[in-house]
């Protein structure tokens, strides 16, 4: 006679099995009501007024609090110096200035620089003269397809600053003394998070130390 007894499939439970289907209850367990119901429902944020004084002039803004400072910038004030590259801020194509520190303005959010002093590269000229280090990077051919450039020089521009006040990089091999003038190496490390896919790094760097000898 034929065994017609049901074979059922075995239920295998791993140990990290385990640990995932408990630290997954454990955490829907401890969200409040409130929190769940948001995430089934999730309403848009309501937009906020913010002021960016952008290379000297005050604009009022209203954004959806979700707007990076780049798509602030790019989309709502036309300023498209800044460029949007890797928007991971890898590349470091969207760097500006704010309140004279460098940045990657794809990672950060416009309403977090309320009422902030925003340089672009579109600031750094005097009237028609071009600043140190837009005319050195053009003296030197500091770039080729010049999709990082203003990037680039506004990172520069930043660097040399915080140099001038005495900060260090990795590559800094005396750190109780202030440095008196940047190597190539400590100028290619300050400058490593600005990708120039054309590879005109040693015409960077060249434009590099002119502009600091000239701002010395």
């Amino acid at each position: 006679m034929e065994d017609t007894q049901s074979t059922f499939p075995t239920l295998e439970i791993t140990r990290r099995t385990l640990i995932e289907t408990g630290t997954t209850a454990l955490l829907l367990s401890s969200l409040p009501r409130g929190a769940l119901a948001a995430g089934a429902d999730q309403a848009e944020p309501s937009p906020m007024s913010i002021e960016l004084r952008v290379n000297g002039h005050l604009h009022h803004l209203t954004l959806d609090p979700r707007t990076t400072l780049l798509d602030a910038l790019r989309e709502h004030l036309a300023f498209t110096g800044s460029k949007k590259g890797c928007d991971h801020g890898q590349c470091g194509a969207c760097t500006v200035l704010v309140e004279g520190r460098r940045i990657n303005s794809c990672l950060t959010l416009a309403v977090m620089h309320d009422g902030q002093s925003i340089t672009t590269i579109e600031g750094l000229a005097f009237g028609n003269n071009l600043h140190p280090m837009q005319a050195a990077f053009v003296e030197h051919d500091g770039f080729q397809c010049g999709y990082c450039t203003s990037g680039q020089i506004c990172s520069a521009v930043g660097m040399l600053a915080e140099s001038r006040e005495g900060m260090p990089s990795y590559v800094t091999a005396d750190l109780t003394h202030p440095l008196t003038e940047l190597s190539d190496d400590e100028i290619r490390e300050r400058m490593s998070g600005n990708v120039c896919r054309c590879a005109a790094y040693p015409n960077i760097v060249a434009a590099i130390k002119q502009a600091m000898g000239e701002q010395t």
